[in-house]
């Protein structure tokens, strides 16, 4: 299973508001060779830490893709450019933003490009919901935790909700 993050929280002047530019994001990246195979249900989150951004809005997808990590990194990376993703201060607002999440449960090292899985997605309720609504026996791939115990380990999702 090769999982993607999505995320976004302005609009983009080709797209509009974010769900359609993430939408957007998941054609471009199948012309780069990463097919959407199933889309979690959108849900909207507060800015994390926590700010006066615009709320977010965020997706987890799973793809089939015959890149490798590297390239399905590099084709998000080029996904995100080619939609307006300006990268400037960290968890600044942004149009798009597109995250390896896991590729078929490979563990690799700290500071490894790609690091998989994701290094933060445990952390992260807007990643970890839809996941569960995705994948719900999907499990951390280096520590083995299921999806509901890192959402239990949150101890709390803080503001989010799922759109209908």
């Amino acid at each position: 299973m090769i999982l993607i993050g999505l995320g976004g929280n302005l609009p983009s002047q080709e797209h509009g508001p974010p769900q359609a530019t993430l939408a957007a994001a998941l054609q471009a990246l199948e012309a780069k060779g990463a097919r959407t195979l199933r889309l979690s249900p959108w849900y909207e989150s507060a800015p994390v830490p926590p700010s006066g951004q615009p709320w977010y809005v965020n997706a987890v997808a799973e793809v089939e893709s015959a890149l490798s990590p590297e390239a399905l990194l590099a084709a998000l990376l080029a996904v995100e450019a080619g939609l307006g993703r300006v990268r400037g201060a960290r968890n600044a607002s942004r149009t798009v933003d597109l995250d390896l999440l896991d590729y078929r449960g490979l563990v690799t090292s700290p500071g490894e490009k790609p690091e998989l899985p994701h290094p933060r997605l445990h952390e992260r309720a807007f990643v970890l919901l839809p996941l569960r609504d995705l994948a719900p026996d999907w499990r951390h791939p280096a520590c083995g935790r299921p999806v509901d115990a890192l959402i239990e380990a949150l101890g709390g999702t803080g503001p989010i909700r799922r759109l209908p």
